[in-house]
């Protein structure tokens, strides 16, 4: 009798010990439920399934490290927004602010909170303690505040994108501190102040979006060191002063986009002559001729001049090129003809000149 029970409480301490196991870590589980407690969903949806005591099952959103069970992901995604006759409508819907005890997850790798609009409030300052962070993306959210001032401390991250929020002061001069950094992106917020004079630093970086905010001062000539860089978009600002040269002289870079700036000076040569396959100067004040710098190897799906103080004539280089797509000049002071290559382009193309001709335009 005795032997049986014996069996039955070894049996018992054996399956409180396997749940204990398997469930995560208890200082995780509170941070998780006070994160939770300041989000509001309008319907049943993702917080439905955070319940028990065990976050890393079936805890739509969060993940865990196999072996350790502590909280390595959260990945808050919000649905697809469908337009119907009367409003758009998005499956879910979530509000209120990310709580400060997020930080509490030590072991966070990941943090996703994404396309919510409703989510307000600051980025956690405490954020910046969480060593393992490799990806923040806060995207489509209506955050406001700064970015964390010491940021640079996230050694290990690869990903920040808080596009599309409201977040507004200068770029930390930490963030070139980054150094693993591939994907940056800034977008649609209220940015102000300079680019960091050393982004260069960001050698690991292929993608940097900038457009849609506030930016003021120069564009830095060190970006040309970041040498994986593919598309920097920094459109829609306040630039001034000229455009380096040295960024005709990137490797890989792809896609180049100045427009909506305030940037002057003449179009450096090396743009022209480069990798470069999508180039946007356009609603700038650059002055000057166009370089007589297109060669065979020059492919460019869309080169964009307008809305310039661009004079002399269209270089006779022009025709040479492998490929040019959508083109624009128009709303400069260029001279001459056009050359035939283009005579089936848009006259708007080449519109509000001083005196271009030749087709699409009038004759010569």
């Amino acid at each position: 009798m005795a032997g049986i029970w014996f069996t039955s409480l070894t049996l018992l301490l054996l399956l409180a010990f396997s749940s204990a196991v398997r469930s995560c870590s208890p200082s995780d589980l509170a941070a998780l439920l006070h994160f939770k407690s300041a989000l509001h969903e309008s319907r049943d949806g993702i917080f439905n399934s955070w319940t028990g005591t065990d976050c890393c099952s079936n805890w739509r959103g969060v993940s865990c490290d196999r072996d350790s069970r502590r909280v390595a992901e959260i990945s808050l995604r919000a649905g697809p927004v469908y337009t119907t006759f009367e409003k758009p409508y998005r499956p879910e819907y979530m509000s209120g602010y990310i709580s400060p005890e997020i930080c509490k997850l030590t072991h966070l790798s990941t943090l996703i909170i994404t396309d919510w609009q409703g989510i307000s409030g600051e980025i956690p300052r405490c954020i910046s303690s969480l060593s393992f962070l490799r990806i923040i993306d806060l995207t489509g959210n209506h955050i406001s505040g700064t970015l964390p001032a010491d940021i640079g401390k996230l050694r290990y991250l690869s990903l920040l994108s808080a596009a599309d929020n409201l977040i507004a002061g200068e770029i930390p001069a930490t963030l070139t501190s980054l150094t693993g950094l591939t994907h940056l992106d800034l977008r649609n917020n209220k940015i102000t102040g300079p680019i960091p004079q050393n982004m260069g630093q960001l050698q690991m970086l292929s993608r940097a979006f900038f457009s849609g905010n506030q930016i003021s001062g120069p564009i830095p000539a060190s970006i040309c060191h970041i040498y994986r860089l593919v598309d920097l978009d920094l459109s829609n600002n306040h630039l001034s002063g000229p455009i380096p040269e040295s960024l005709g002289r990137m490797a890989v870079l792809s896609t180049l986009k100045l427009d909506n700036n305030r940037l002057s000076g003449c179009i450096p040569r090396s743009l022209l002559g480069s990798s470069i396959n999508e180039l946007n100067l356009s609603h700038n004040m650059l002055e000057g001729s166009i370089p007589d710098a297109f060669g065979g190897s020059c492919y460019f799906t869309l080169l964009d001049l307008s809305y310039n103080n661009l004079k002399g004539p269209i270089p006779k280089s022009m025709s040479s090129a492998s490929y040019i797509g959508y083109v624009d000049f128009s709303h400069n002071h260029l001279c001459g003809p056009i050359p035939n290559a283009y005579s089936n382009t848009d006259a708007s193309s080449f519109a509000y000149n001083d005196c271009l001709c030749g087709k699409p335009l009038k004759a010569c």
